[in-house]
């Protein structure tokens, strides 16, 4: 049960979000995450780090998962999902900030895009898009 006002706020917004809204959501999350890593990284806590890390990738994932493949984009999305994944990998692995900085350039631009379109096509994206992106 929830309890918190922020985590019932958190709740109602993602219940009442629109498809692109949530998938700006991830990015979001991803970015967050990512950066609390390098955070992480750089005073040397590798716990938080792996924990960080691994909770954008997690997040990349989803975002993989919820591709609609019917759109010629999503295979260019996949493969940059996929290159996400691996340099979030290395980083953790490397305990490298230049590939989790890579990482956050691609989510901080993918990011700005989907808010870029979600302007450009207020609901009639929405409703093509679905429950799926891409």
């Amino acid at each position: 049960m929830i309890t918190s006002p922020y985590e019932k706020y958190r709740q109602s917004s993602v219940q009442t979000s629109t498809p692109s809204q949530l998938v700006v959501m991830l990015y979001d999350g991803a970015i967050r995450f990512v950066k609390a890593g390098l955070v992480a990284l750089d005073s040397k806590d590798y716990q938080k780090v792996n924990l960080n890390l691994g909770k954008a990738q997690t997040i990349v994932s989803e975002l993989m998962s919820t591709l609609d493949h019917s759109y010629d984009i999503s295979k260019s999305l996949f493969a940059l999902y996929e290159y996400m994944n691996y340099l979030l990998i290395q980083a953790n692995i490397k305990k490298s900030a230049d590939p989790a900085n890579e990482a956050l350039g691609y989510l901080t631009e993918l990011r700005e895009t989907w808010v870029q379109a979600s302007k450009l096509t207020t609901g009639a994206a929405d409703t093509a898009i679905g429950a799926n992106h891409g």
